[in-house]
């Protein structure tokens, strides 16, 4: 029997033709904690797929009308199924029968008969490994949202004293603007560098890096830790970063945009403002308040010019 903690694991549509395999996969995943939909074809598939997006697809290959390999084609296609987890289901034991499915896009294959403990180890580590690549930044490689905010709870949990750092770019739309997208992801990939450098930088324990989204980043670190990472990423970035500017902008020292007026407006090199909270100084019980606090330090650092790292101070009452 599952515990709360384990059920809702998600929805697994089983697509087989065979009408006894596919109920007893259906048995064993729900036994698991998962909710789970069958489909005795391709067709069938679509259907369900059409009505409610599945978080993975066990699908047997030798189907009439649509096959396994052709729906995975049809999935793989669709942007709104294209990273959908699946797994196929065959009687084959061919090298060859293999590799067309996994070159077709499957992420795993089982070859019936299937161990039951085998089947439901592969289906939850082909869903561990598709919720570990989305919560990663598609730029940066770094852990977003849904990870920070484990990392934070967990210590919370665990009492380790902890300082959060909120990390922001001063004037990155002026970069935007000035140069297109494709500048502002180097510029962002640059600042996502250089926080790397600094975390490594101050040695063990090492600190955690997410981030949020944009120019926006976390550090989770000791509060000793704080002054070493924060200046050794921030003298990191600026000198990277000039490097980043057209050699006109580099020479004078700003960069030229228009305002919404259509005015001409000069916009000074991106730096970095850093807001921290720390956990001995504050009794907190909830992530969100960590980030409120970091949230509100960064808006005091970007009052200041050039690069800052405001340091919340105050006590809990």
């Amino acid at each position: 029997m599952t515990s709360p903690e384990e059920s809702n694991r998600g929805l697994v549509l089983v697509v087989d033709d065979d009408a006894d395999i596919a109920r007893f996969v259906a048995l064993n995943l729900r036994l698991e904690g998962f909710e789970v939909v069958t489909a005795g074809d391709g067709y069938q598939a679509l259907a369900h797929l059409a009505r409610r997006r599945p978080d993975m697809v066990l699908l047997d290959v030798m189907m009439p009308m649509v096959d396994g390999v052709e729906l995975t084609r049809q999935l793989r296609s669709d942007p709104m199924t294209a990273s959908l987890p699946i797994i196929l289901l065959t009687a084959k034991n061919l090298s060859a029968d293999k590799i067309v499915g996994l070159t077709t896009g499957a992420d795993d294959y089982i070859v019936k008969p299937f161990d039951t403990q085998e089947l439901v180890a592969r289906v939850h580590s082909v869903l561990r490994r598709h919720r570990e690549i989305r919560e990663l930044s598609p730029l940066t490689g770094l852990p977003g949202n849904a990870r920070i905010t484990r990392e934070v709870t967990g210590w919370m949990r665990q009492g380790i004293e902890f300082a959060l750092c909120y990390v922001d770019a001063n004037h990155f739309k002026s970069v935007n603007d000035a140069y297109g997208f494709v500048r502002g992801d180097d510029f962002i990939s640059t600042q996502a560098s250089s926080l790397h450098r600094g975390v490594v930088g101050a040695g063990p324990p090492l600190a955690f890096l997410g981030h949020v989204g944009g120019d926006d980043f976390i550090i989770l670190c000791v509060p000793e830790q704080v002054q070493a990472i924060t200046q050794r990423a921030i003298m990191d970035f600026e000198e990277r970063a000039l490097a980043l500017y057209d050699e006109r902008d580099r020479e004078r020292g700003y960069v030229e945009v228009t305002d919404r007026q259509g005015n001409p407006v000069r916009a000074g090199f991106v730096t970095l403002s850093i807001g921290v909270a720390i956990s001995s100084h504050r009794e907190f019980t909830d992530p969100r308040e960590v980030v409120e606090v970091a949230t509100e330090m960064k808006s005091v650092a970007k009052k200041h010019s050039g690069s800052f790292v405001a340091i919340d101070r105050r006590q809990t009452l």
